[in-house]
């Protein structure tokens, strides 16, 4: 790397860690006077609360790191230009396009890093948060639905492993260990005639891939012969087991993610339920959408820092830094709120998903290459 590369990269990346910690500050403080509300209440203490929110941070650190990346950069290039580094630089064979590749190579780095956030970091201490909590108030997993939760597989015949129906699973309560209480089991065949209702008091997975159900009440619908050409109703066979083997390509991780935030989702996790959710002839867009946002979002970080480069067009005469530093916060939140958007009205719309993610980014790329073009003719 060059003395100029060596010297962009460090300026960047000092300004970029300053604002990111700086916003990690604000956020944190936040999420602190939030949590101070159930300190002390059971064995909920002071100690937890900053252990809690401080498991926050990568995930805040990862959505926060395009609009880092914008403000520090435009900090920077604010900087030179007030110092006339900038103008130098141009009169020393500085053109446009190596000033962008000079800020693409220093671009690779951080969106890498956002990149190791949102795929390992943020995922992990998000679930570890939420399991730490909820083993210090002693509470579990829980649906939004009054019902319980509800999840869909496919009924397969036990000898020849073909596809013969569908099964409804619904779970009162998941436990962090992955136990289900409350279980009730629809399986119909596929006609969508019920076959059998299964109730039991809980569930706990096995290792090869079935449950063992504990307190079983099973109904079993036998369809009796037609006779005299009409059918009589189907008998029910009732059972009471102390324990029976379920086999289900439903686990734990599957029951987890249907309580989790799709944002807060690693994109191995949502690939995986996405394709278990298209195998089951669910709709998959909402968790596709959140795939392709965490596969594109790193490149966000390019497109701010393109973005930011017109500021260093600018003379310091044109406007003081911190309307400079002003602009690119609001130029940042526009993005996140863009972002957000777009997302909502493509699964309202059902855009694509590729391009419900691609658009904001495309539309900033697009501002930005207009900027580069109109501070280039002037």
């Amino acid at each position: 790397m060059s003395v100029l590369g060596r010297y962009y990269a460090g300026e960047i990346y000092r300004s970029v860690l300053f604002v990111l910690i700086a916003f990690l500050a604000l956020f944190g403080f936040f999420d602190l006077m939030g949590e101070l509300q159930a300190v002390g209440r059971g064995p909920y203490r002071i100690e937890h609360a900053f252990l809690f929110v401080a498991f926050g941070l990568p995930a805040y650190a990862y959505e926060l790191m395009p609009i880092a990346a914008l403000i520090g950069t435009i900090y920077v290039m604010a900087q030179f230009a007030a110092r006339s580094e900038f103008t130098v630089m141009r009169a020393s064979s500085l053109s446009m396009g190596r000033a962008i590749r000079l800020l693409m190579r220093v671009a690779v780095v951080l969106a890498a890093l956002t990149f190791v956030l949102g795929e390992f970091a943020a995922p992990r201490a998000n679930d570890f948060r939420e399991s730490f909590k909820r083993r210090i108030e002693g509470s579990s997993l829980s649906s939004e639905f009054r019902s319980g939760l509800w999840a869909k597989d496919v009924l397969r015949d036990p000898q020849s492993k073909q596809v013969i129906g569908s099964r409804f699973l619904n779970a009162g309560r998941v436990d962090p260990d992955g136990t289900v209480h409350g279980v009730n089991v629809f399986e119909l065949d596929q006609d969508m005639r019920l076959l059998a209702r299964i109730a039991a008091e809980r569930a706990e997975y096995l290792q090869d891939g079935s449950w063992r159900l504990v307190g079983v009440t099973e109904m079993r619908m036998q369809p009796v012969a037609a006779q005299a050409d009409r059918r009589q109703p189907d008998a029910v066979v009732r059972r009471q087991l102390d324990t029976s083997l379920m086999r289900s390509d439903i686990t734990p991780d599957i029951l987890a993610v249907l309580l989790a935030d799709p944002k807060k989702m690693s994109a191995l996790h949502l690939a995986q339920f996405s394709r278990h959710l298209q195998e089951n002839r669910q709709r998959s867009e909402r968790y596709e959408i959140a795939l392709w946002n965490k596969l594109l979002y790193p490149g966000a970080v390019f497109v701010m820092m393109i973005l930011a480069l017109p500021f260093a067009y600018v003379q310091a005469r044109s406007g003081g830094l911190s309307l400079k530093v002003f602009s690119g916060i609001m130029i940042g939140l526009l993005f996140h709120l863009v972002n957000n958007l777009f997302s909502h009205i493509g699964l309202l719309n059902t855009w694509p998903p590729f391009m419900t993610a691609l658009t904001p980014s495309a539309l900033f790329l697009l501002a930005a290459i207009a900027s580069l073009w109109w501070v280039e003719r002037h």
